[in-house]
């Protein structure tokens, strides 16, 4: 899906950054926040996630093994799809704030071996390798669209031809 800039600068300027950054917003145009994100994925996440955030081979197939598998945190994947905040609770917990009582991650809870800001610097990291297209997308799931990349009206970008996400503005889920 192609998107214009002029689409792209609309929706940057009906929604004003006047809100809130979300409360473990991951700047991605942080140089040292992202240095130390790389610091700590390398070791701890990338024996699961891949070296270049690839995730686990055949991560994507539907089978007796589905949600086993470690997912790409790159362009690939669908880490773009969740807010900020989200990521940030999926990592600390194990598993979506959303998620059903009873439903089964794979996904390691880190409350006991990452402070909030390692986890929101690895975070950084991931996100500092998406292109714009991919940043923009995410930055929209966040309040006050933070994380807007500063050259997203800039020209024309592009989601991957595998995206298959449904965008829902945080507002209309936030009552």
């Amino acid at each position: 899906m192609k998107l214009s800039a002029a689409f792209v600068a609309a929706l940057i300027a009906g929604h004003a950054a006047a809100e809130p950054l979300p409360a473990h917003y991951a700047n991605a145009n942080d140089v040292k926040l992202v240095n130390e994100g790389e610091a700590i994925y390398i070791p701890v996440c990338s024996s699961c996630h891949g070296k270049h955030l690839e995730g686990q081979a055949l991560w994507q197939v539907n089978d007796q093994f589905a949600g086993r598998r470690a997912p790409a945190h790159d362009a690939t994947g669908h880490t773009w799809q969740h807010s900020d905040d989200d990521l940030f609770f999926m990592t600390k917990y194990g598993h979506f704030p959303s998620a059903p009582p009873h439903a089964v991650s794979w996904m390691p809870a880190f409350a006991g071996h990452l402070s909030d800001h390692e986890i929101v610097s690895v975070i950084a990291f991931i996100k500092a390798s998406w292109p714009t297209g991919i940043r923009a997308s995410q930055a929209m799931l966040n309040p006050g669209q933070a994380g807007m990349p500063k050259d997203a009206a800039k020209g024309s970008w592009t989601l991957p031809p595998n995206c298959t996400g449904t965008f829902v503005s945080w507002r209309a889920t936030a009552n």
